[in-house]
């Protein structure tokens, strides 16, 4: 026998070369196998679909989710089984990818400062064309291949978020951000009014602007779509928010992905964030403003695997991070 040849297995059935008994091949699943896997997750999520029928959750629709074909049917039939469980999801989305793509066929360049978009005029009616006509439509599209369930709005109608311009600042300079703006208040009446009629409300996150005299001021604002979430949250008294990522969830040690945390509460993310890295900031500081509101539960999950939502929500290990009041407060 050459040296590179393996030894052919033992007729008596032992493993070669060592007078040990080979262990039997695993046999493959039957239809039955499968079928009782299933039977098991459903059971597992009675206990939180009977927790949670009757109320509201947020979820904010983003990263790899929104821009990939499979997550993003996997996103919308998620959102369709929240719907028949009985639970009320409203669903609030950004759109920086197909922003981003549409200012570059327009030959309209980004300017960024603090790693957030100057929004310009020119770019505000880009932001507001995307988010309402295209990425809106889309959800739309794909949540009413299930049934006739989702309806669109943003925050312009009905005054639904009302905001006011929100700088930045680099190296301890004031920056202005232009059409960039920050929830001040949140009206509830046309999602009330959605939830009643069994609909699914599909918000995009652009704004009226607000003076000091809480008069609007006929400008629109670009809002961050985190943010807006948090505060719908609020304003809902929603059970739960749940932010989709790109990332498995807030790691105590970046980039160490054994650090993962599977719960914290509003205290202990409170101490972290002058620590976490920049990209999970605004979505950290967006889940503890909803905690420290009233909201159960805010979620971050890797929106880049799919029905990782449903995991989350329905059952008893999840996969994400999730941020829960501190002792005192439940």
């Amino acid at each position: 026998m050459s040296s590179t040849q393996q030894p052919s297995p033992s007729k008596t059935g032992e493993q070669p070369g060592t007078g040990r008994p080979a262990s039997p091949p695993m046999p493959e699943p039957t239809g039955m196998d499968l079928a009782q896997r299933k039977a098991e997750a459903l059971i597992e999520a009675l206990p939180w679909i009977q927790r949670f029928a009757g109320t509201t959750m947020v979820i904010k629709y983003g990263g790899n989710a929104m821009v990939n074909d499979g997550l993003r049917r996997a996103f919308a039939e998620d959102i369709v089984f929240l719907r028949h469980a009985g639970i009320n999801p409203v669903v609030v989305h950004g759109g920086g990818p197909q922003i981003n793509a549409m200012l570059d066929k327009l030959g309209i360049e980004s300017e960024f400062r603090g790693g957030l978009r100057v929004t310009t005029p020119q770019a505000m009616d880009v932001v507001r064309m995307v988010l309402t006509g295209q990425v809106q439509r889309d959800l739309i599209g794909l949540i009413n291949s299930h049934g006739p369930y989702a309806v669109g709005l943003s925050g312009e109608d009905g005054a639904t978020l009302q905001a006011v311009r929100a700088g930045t600042t680099v190296d301890g300079i004031e920056v202005d951000l232009g059409l960039v703006g920050e929830v001040t208040a949140v009206r509830t009446d046309q999602i009330d009014n959605l939830l009643a009629a069994q609909m699914i409300p599909v918000l995009s996150t652009v704004a009226p602007e607000v003076g000091a005299d809480g008069e609007p001021t006929g400008a629109v604002l670009n809002v961050n779509a985190d943010t807006a979430a948090a505060a719908l949250a609020a304003a809902l008294g929603a059970s739960k928010l749940v932010i989709l990522t790109d990332v498995e969830g807030l790691y105590a040690a970046w980039p160490d992905k054994s650090s993962l945390i599977s719960s914290l509460t509003n205290d202990e993310l409170r101490r972290m964030l002058p620590s976490l890295v920049s990209g999970m900031i605004p979505k950290m500081r967006a889940c503890l403003a909803a905690v420290d509101a009233g909201v159960s539960r805010a979620h971050i999950v890797d929106g880049r695997q799919p029905h990782s939502m449903l995991l989350e929500v329905f059952t008893t290990a999840g996969v994400g991070t999730q941020v829960v009041p501190g002792k005192d407060e439940k």
